[in-house]
């Protein structure tokens, strides 16, 4: 399977996102592919945000030689799935489909909730990097029952 985290940036959440459930699905032995990308291009080229970085490193994942790439309409045709970390991700990524099922592909990484951007707020980026830890087990665990 192959799995494509999206966020604003690319240097917040969906970059932790990318390394979190990479993390989680070698320690499972499972044959998946994961990477992230942004629906803004400030940051195309540059390493995640050093918050996302730290935050990651205390918990024993290393996201810091992953670079910021634009969400490109090709992904459609690369990625099983597309995760986005809010609404105006899902708008953005859903705008560049050209039929259904290029859609069907993209759902919110919280299924019926957002990712919270912590780039303004420092003290964010412990939670934000809790609620995608605890929902990559769940998607793990469900993606393996099937």
């Amino acid at each position: 399977m192959k799995i494509l985290m999206v966020c604003l940036g690319n240097i917040c959440r969906s970059p932790l996102a990318h390394g979190i459930m990479e993390h989680m699905v070698s320690a499972k032995g499972l044959d998946w592919e994961i990477d992230s990308a942004g629906t803004g291009d400030w940051h195309v080229g540059h390493a995640p945000d050093k918050r996302s970085v730290q935050v990651a490193l205390d918990r024993g994942i290393d996201i810091s030689h992953q670079r910021a790439q634009l969400f490109h309409r090709s992904f459609f045709s690369e990625y099983d799935r597309i995760l986005v970390m809010d609404h105006q991700n899902y708008k953005d990524v859903i705008s560049m489909a050209s039929d259904m099922k290029e859609k069907n592909k993209v759902s919110l990484f919280l299924n019926d909730d957002i990712v919270p951007d912590p780039y303004y707020d420092s003290n964010m980026f412990v939670p934000v990097y809790d609620l995608i830890e605890a929902r990559c087990k769940q998607l793990i665990e469900e993606w393996t029952e099937k």
